[in-house]
């Protein structure tokens, strides 16, 4: 479970000189600004099941005899130009200590020892084996959601119209609900149609929000859109002694009267803080870029309008704001909390940020930037696993995979162009052989290992399903977030990528080569899906997945090269659960995989 440090912990991201945010500071912080990949909530993989009774199946600390063993080329010495990311050694052929991967293994460059071959290479079939499956191991369990019930707070954007704080809304929203935080963006603007939109339905009367609707000269109007930035306030209010943690207020909030307005109110609220963020773009090709959007986005404002005329008038609502606007100032704004960034993130001033939550919040929003840029999704060339059915180890890649290996590196191109590009693995042979012969720089990832498996590590499902049958249903029963034996969940998955997450925001052209279940995870991210969606998404073998981040979303491109593979997607299971006639099932004295209905069982299974 992930818990929240104590509010006094020191912010989760350091700068050129280190500031500390403290309440009563204002630190400034450019583009240049570090990350500190020791920052709460990154998770340390380092379990192992050392020398616990473990089912039929290879030691996790091992390469079974069967499994061809690594291409001399990648045997002998470290691949050229590679670098380690997570303070990860590189480590040597001679290096004994090698650290392992994520799901056992040792590093693609160290030689197991004699003994453990031998024992691999003696292994015989689940059939012939009398093992206690339960022996010197707590059964796996599912782990619940971290409680964040005291998190509460009210995020105020402030800026004037096409300076993208709808974008940040969004994006923040989308990082704090992957951290599972109960989060809801109330937009004002969205308020302000829907009821202009039910009177016209009721009167017929289709009410005035050109630009003379925000002049801050029309009296009227105004006290109207002061009203209406109130309701959405107090909707928000509710929402959260509701059970939310963090309400966005999506509006322009310009001047200093609105915003303390906002502070009075609050206040009123015990257990709840405000968190100004204010968004400044002082490069008119962005403006102009953010105000075609919002014409051609089928706003409802300009339903009807051609698109010279929408522009024009929505040119003049901006005048309008900036009369009007007052920005957040170091000094005026002293006591108040807020981060005021500058072109997303090439410029960000944070001022009493105090706590936790409100420390991940900027740490977030220090790293996100608007250079044009392309993220590249593979998982691994097939390994020998995949052909063998077994989950976890350390496996090389199968025949097929060294096809896909060789052929990988003419689409980057192809996709990529004279472009800079980078390139990360995790620590596992089969992602650090898949890129090896790709002309880029290379950083391998411990976070990018994949899920651990735990006991259950080199098994095949159905030697899991015979040794393990609550395990085996339980993860039926709750793909999210069952952790295995000595093993992770996709929970725990989740929350190990938080700094690669951070990264990848703050980076410029990525091609990302793991694992089924980490792939999963990041594309979850950049699509925004559900923790019931996730385990099942669909990452197939010998793809490249392009993801183009946009103003409301990523576009998204998949290259397929006609290498065969197997199917590794797991079909999500029945509804029905499973879990409860295992259990009775066993106290019954009923051989559990006896009784699993044929439907449950899908042919083709993942981690």
């Amino acid at each position: 479970m992930l818990s929240s440090p104590p509010s006094h912990a020191s912010p989760p991201f350091s700068a050129t000189r280190s500031p500390t945010l403290s309440p009563s500071s204002s630190t400034s912080i450019s583009r240049s600004t570090s990350l500190n990949r020791n920052h709460p909530g990154a998770v340390n993989r380092s379990s192992s099941i050392g020398s616990r009774p473990r089912p039929p199946g290879p030691s996790p600390f091992s390469l079974p005899s069967v499994i061809s063993p690594m291409p001399e080329r990648y045997a002998s010495d470290p691949l050229p130009g590679w670098a380690s990311r997570d303070n990860s050694p590189m480590v040597s052929p001679n290096n004994e200590g090698a650290a392992t991967g994520g799901g056992g293994g040792t590093w693609p460059y160290s030689t197991a020892n004699s003994s453990q071959s031998s024992v691999a290479s003696n292994v015989t079939s689940a059939t012939q084996r009398t093992i206690d499956p339960t022996f010197g191991m707590s059964a796996g369990n599912t782990i619940e959601k971290p409680d964040y019930s005291e998190a509460k707070i009210v995020v105020a954007m402030v800026g004037l119209p096409a300076r993208g704080k709808s974008y940040l809304s969004n994006k923040l929203m989308r990082y704090l609900l992957w951290l599972e935080y109960e989060v809801k963006v109330f937009n004002v603007g969205q308020l302000r149609r829907k009821k202009y939109r039910k009177m016209a339905e009721s009167t017929g009367e289709k009410a005035d929000q050109s630009a003379n609707f925000f002049d801050a000269n029309n009296a009227d109007a105004s006290k109207e859109r002061e009203a209406m930035a109130a309701e959405c306030l107090e909707d928000l209010i509710s929402w959260l002694k509701a059970g939310g943690n963090v309400g966005i207020h999506d509006a322009t909030n310009t001047t200093r009267k609105r915003r303390q307005a906002l502070v009075d109110r609050i206040k009123r609220e015990p257990g709840l803080t405000l968190f100004f963020i204010e968004s400044i773009c002082t490069d008119p090709a962005t403006i102009e870029a953010n105000i075609a959007v919002k014409v051609a986005s089928g706003d409802p404002d300009y339903d009807g309008q051609d698109k010279t005329q929408a522009e024009a008038d929505f040119r003049a609502r901006i005048r309008h704001y900036e009369d009007k606007y007052e920005p957040l100032d170091e000094t005026l704004d002293k006591e108040v909390t807020f981060c005021k960034m500058v072109n997303v993130g090439q410029h960000v001033t944070c001022n009493r940020i105090d706590g936790y939550l409100q420390s991940r919040i900027a740490f977030y929003l220090m790293n996100l930037h608007l250079t044009p840029r392309s993220i590249f999704f593979t998982r691994h060339g097939e390994s020998q696993y995949n052909v063998d059915g077994q989950i976890g180890g350390d496996a090389p890649l199968s025949k097929q995979g060294e096809q896909y290996m060789r052929a990988l590196p003419s689409l980057i191109k192809e996709k990529i162009g004279d472009r800079p590009l980078t390139v990360w693995t995790s620590t596992l042979r089969r992602t650090i052989q898949t890129a090896s012969l790709l002309p880029y720089e290379k950083l391998t990832w411990k976070s990018l290992d994949e899920l651990d498996a735990g006991v259950c590590d080199g098994m095949t499902y159905e030697e899991i399903e015979e040794y393990y049958p609550e395990d085996y249903a339980a993860r039926d029963d709750d793909k999210f977030n069952y952790r295995y034996r000595g093993g992770e969940s996709y929970r725990d998955v989740v929350i190990r990528l938080e700094p690669v997450i951070i990264e990848l925001e703050r980076q410029e052209n990525i091609l990302v080569v793991c694992h089924q279940a980490v792939l999963r995870c990041l594309y979850a991210y950049f699509h925004n899906l559900s923790q019931e969606e996730l385990p099942y998404l669909k990452i197939p073998l010998h793809t490249v997945i392009k993801l183009t981040p946009k103003a409301y979303g990523c576009l998204e491109e998949r290259f397929e090269l006609p290498i065969e593979a197997v199917d590794t997607n797991r079909v999500r299971p029945p509804t029905a659960k499973v879990l409860e006639a295992v259990k009775r099932d066993r106290n019954e004295g009923v051989s559990p995989s006896t009784t699993r209905p044929p439907s449950a069982i899908p042919p083709e299974w993942s981690t």
